[in-house]
């Protein structure tokens, strides 16, 4: 099994629906989740959240935090998560954002990755550090989204 049906798996098993909201994957764990068979008994949608206005003004990311942290921060991942779950009525949020590179962003360095998954029970989240070209990054910063998904949504 892919880690996408994995978590689909673990979402069915707890009767739960998952929203994303992405940044720097730009879509990705969101195609993952559609390219298993089966997806939308769980799978509500997800925003491509790429601008900070967007973050902000769709997710309800607080401006006061964008303005003095940056978009690739832990606390903006989990506003994102939660703006997810709000705005598209599901149970979990899984987010996104970070830094694909070329170039650092708002002072971190190229492949810091900031996810959030926010569930009804609780939350998590991870800051990671990628390596690799800014297509080995998105990748990596995918399957580490779906990780982390399913171990928060699998924790019982």
């Amino acid at each position: 099994m892919t880690l996408a049906a994995d978590l689909l798996a673990a979402l069915g098993a707890r009767g739960w629906t998952v929203a994303v909201a992405e940044s720097l994957t730009g879509g990705l764990v969101a195609a993952a989740i559609v390219d298993v068979p089966g997806a939308s008994a769980s799978m509500r949608g997800g925003v491509v959240a790429y601008a900070t206005d967007v973050k902000r003004d769709v997710l309800g990311v607080d401006a006061a935090l964008l303005a003095s942290a940056g978009a690739v921060d832990s606390a903006v991942a989990w506003q994102m998560a939660e703006g997810a779950r709000r705005v598209l009525g599901a149970d979990v949020g899984i987010a996104t954002t970070g830094v694909a590179g070329p170039e650092p962003q708002d002072g971190k360095p190229v492949g810091t990755v900031c996810i959030a998954v926010v569930a009804p029970d609780g939350s998590a989240g991870a800051t990671v550090l990628l390596e690799g070209d800014r297509a080995a990054i998105r990748e990596a910063a995918t399957a580490a989204a779906l990780k982390l998904a399913i171990s928060r949504v699998s924790s019982s």
